[in-house]
């Protein structure tokens, strides 16, 4: 084998959530085996405003050793069940896209089956939730660790979080800085490459510092300082699947009692964001400029707070896609360098993530690593595709008409992936989910009922008990249910007992 040159000197560009993620994470994993250092400027701002997640971050902290009640205290973070839609399927629609499933399974038939059999010809697609515990705990806003409910074998409450992403960014820094990670303030002037490989040998700081490394990672958002427009990778535009380009960021007072779970309310060309902090609440309008302008979209954004709005709303551009390639020569993206897609599941968090530690899994001892890089390439690609596919169904699966937006979404050609997995469920219920995918069976259960696809018919596996004994069974589950929400406190009150923000400026 042809002896290539050791990857030991790694450089991250750009700091922000991706930036100091990665850094924390190779810090941890990889740090006795890596010289890592990290660029970034102060005069370059950066996206982050309020942020959902999801639970994969949990295990994201687990492997980092991070305290959660520090964490939340630092961050003002919240506690998360799932997201309400509201005003997607149609005017006055409204559903909690849940962490955690809906009743419990019986052998191998999932319960959505047994819950279909029982609704006879004309379901309520909203009845589902009578026997969800998120939903139940998220509608009297409680919250508590509930790992099983009862002596069921019912999973507990499956949780995320909401926090200030700038204030989880210099968390994360002071984490890395302890672990090793040199930090280095300046703006990339130029970037050097070797003049065989076209690999990039060093970065030249605007004062003159040049920084050598062996692999680089682009976390310079939506510029794609060195993936983008120095080796020159191009972009995949899904505009046409999800047309939103822009987004408006604001923050407004404290909400008066703090739910635990996001809510994104659907509006005439886009949709807007509400993420309760301990010091104030997130708020966005993700919209599309080809149906409304920016002064309609602010007033949009403003008309719909629930609480006063403590600064003016925030612009941020955006085209939805990704990178042809997220890993080239010896430079990999993460975050939005390596791509875009809107926050409607809350997925940018987790992108970075599960890049972070695929890029870690994979990361090459040497210069010489094409398998590794389309191995990379190959996961990065089809879990975009099929996040992509999801936020798809939430615009595509809609009766609404009412404006010239939904129209256009109703109407559109979306991916055959996608269509195949909308007939499969609206015949039998079934899921026809990629074994990988991130969202589970449960997951897209719930997104397609509360779109408004209720299923003809159900798995015959569910015949198997009689009408008296499904009836019973249905019912001991929301006793049971009931019960273990109400033993729960308030989400305020476990906020204050275990994790209360320190006092901070409301704005910041």
């Amino acid at each position: 084998m042809m002896e290539s040159a050791a990857v030991n000197r790694l450089v991250i560009v750009g700091g922000g959530t991706a930036g100091w993620i990665t850094a924390a994470a190779f810090a941890r994993l990889l740090g006795g085996k890596l010289d890592i250092t990290l660029v970034e400027s102060e005069a370059i701002g950066i996206v982050g405003v309020g942020e959902a997640t999801i639970p994969q971050i949990i295990r994201l902290n687990a492997i980092l050793g991070l305290d959660e009640n520090a964490f939340l205290r630092a961050t003002s973070g919240t506690f998360k069940l799932g997201i309400e839609f509201v005003d997607w399927g149609s005017i006055g629609s409204r559903y909690l896209h849940t962490f955690g499933d809906t009743g419990l399974p019986l052998g191998n038939v999932p319960f959505h089956h047994y819950w279909r059999r029982s609704a006879g010809a004309a379901p309520d697609p909203k009845g589902l939730w009578n026997w969800s515990l998120h939903q139940l705990a998220a509608d009297q806003a409680r919250f508590g660790k509930l790992d099983r409910v009862g002596n069921t074998a019912m999973t507990g409450l499956a949780y995320a979080y909401h926090f200030d992403a700038s204030r989880y960014a210099l968390f994360l820094r002071d984490y890395a800085e302890g672990r090793g990670v040199k930090r280095r303030e300046g703006i990339v002037e130029s970037v050097q490459r070797d003049g065989e490989t076209g690999d990039i040998r060093s970065i030249t700081l605007a004062g003159g510092e040049a920084i050598a490394g062996d692999f680089f990672i682009d976390c310079t958002g939506f510029r794609s300082l060195l993936l983008g427009q120095e080796l020159g990778v191009g972009y995949q535009d899904w505009s046409k699947w999800l047309p939103c380009d822009r987004a408006l960021a604001v923050p407004s007072e404290r909400l008066p009692t703090l739910v635990p779970y996001t809510r994104a309310t659907a509006k005439s060309a886009g949709w807007q964001w509400r993420i309760p902090l301990q010091h104030r609440t997130g708020n966005g309008h993700v919209y599309s400029s080809g149906f409304i302008s920016d002064d309609a979209a602010a007033e949009t954004l403003l008309a719909g707070l629930d609480t006063k709005a403590l600064d003016d709303p925030r612009p941020i551009r955006f085209t939805t896609g990704r990178r042809e390639t997220f890993w080239s020569h010896n430079c990999a993206a993460i975050g939005l360098s390596s791509g875009f897609l809107e926050p409607l599941e809350s997925t940018s968090i987790h992108l970075i993530q599960s890049h972070v530690s695929r890029l870690i899994q994979l990361f090459p001892r040497s210069a010489h690593a094409d398998a590794e890089r389309a191995e990379y390439n190959r996961r990065c690609e089809a879990e975009f595709a099929q996040i992509r596919d999801f936020l798809i169904l939430h615009y595509h699966q809609t009766a609404r008409e009412d404006s010239e937006f939904w129209r256009y979404c109703k109407h559109m050609d979306v991916p055959d992936s996608l269509t195949h997995k909308r007939e499969l469920f609206a015949a039998s219920g079934r899921i026809g989910r990629d074994v990988d995918d991130l969202f589970r069976d449960a997951s897209w259960v719930q997104v397609m009922l509360g779109q408004g696809i209720i299923p003809q018919d159900y798995d015959p596996m569910a015949d198997q008990m009689s009408d008296a004994q499904l009836a019973e069974f249905l019912a001991n589950l929301r006793t049971i249910i009931t019960r273990s929400v109400a033993s729960l406190p308030s989400h305020e009150e476990y906020l204050a007992r275990h994790c209360p923000a320190a006092v901070l400026d409301a704005a910041a």
